[in-house]
């Protein structure tokens, strides 16, 4: 076993990664994350997703990639010039809603919304208003996070805070949680 991925990519996958490079994004999530992200999408039939963070909209590719048509995506960004890349390359699609705003200001104005899977990109829904983020999981929903693993773009004492996190969830007593030591390092939880 490889960790190549030996499945196609998103149909718009590698124009993002270009226009990505190009516009000098470096917080992309890795195309490991966003395999794993595809497959767990493959999970939720129906289902109501949300992503914390779109950047590019390189991982929102693979999430839609791994949706069925019934199910619909609200990603979000508060950076005008990357969430473009995303809306030139995955507009077309019906099933996906990106909206332009600051994520802690939609977390407080949504704190009722309810997903079946959250991945959480950026640092609300991670780092900021964590506990509302987790509230709008339905029960058997997951919560996704990656980046938990040192990276060299990181800043001084962000290591503190991605362990501090991860010793929070592992307290939760409604969430069942694994940690990858793989990628970026990834932690997937479910809601009981």
């Amino acid at each position: 076993m490889t960790e190549e991925i030996n499945q196609p990519l998103p149909k718009a996958y590698k124009a993002i990664d270009e226009a990505t490079q190009a516009s000098g994004f470096t917080m992309a999530s890795d195309v490991l994350t966003c395999s794993l992200l595809r497959t767990l999408a493959a999970t939720k039939p129906k289902g109501k997703f949300l992503e914390l963070g779109t950047g590019t909209g390189l991982s929102t590719a693979w999430i839609l990639d791994g949706m069925d048509d019934a199910s619909s995506l609200l990603s979000i960004d508060n950076d005008k010039k990357f969430l473009e890349i995303a809306q030139e390359f995955l507009a077309d699609d019906n099933r996906l809603n990106l909206i332009h705003t600051d994520g802690g200001e939609w977390v407080s104005e949504n704190k009722n919304a309810k997903f079946d899977y959250i991945f959480a990109d950026t640092w609300h829904g991670k780092y900021l208003l964590l506990d509302d983020v987790l509230a709008m999981l339905n029960k058997g929903g997951l919560y996704i996070i990656d980046d938990m693993l040192a990276q060299p773009n990181w800043p001084d004492g962000h290591q503190e805070k991605a362990v501090n996190l991860i010793n929070y969830l592992e307290t939760r007593a409604d969430l069942i949680l694994t940690k990858q030591v793989w990628a970026t390092g990834i932690v997937i939880a479910v809601k009981k």
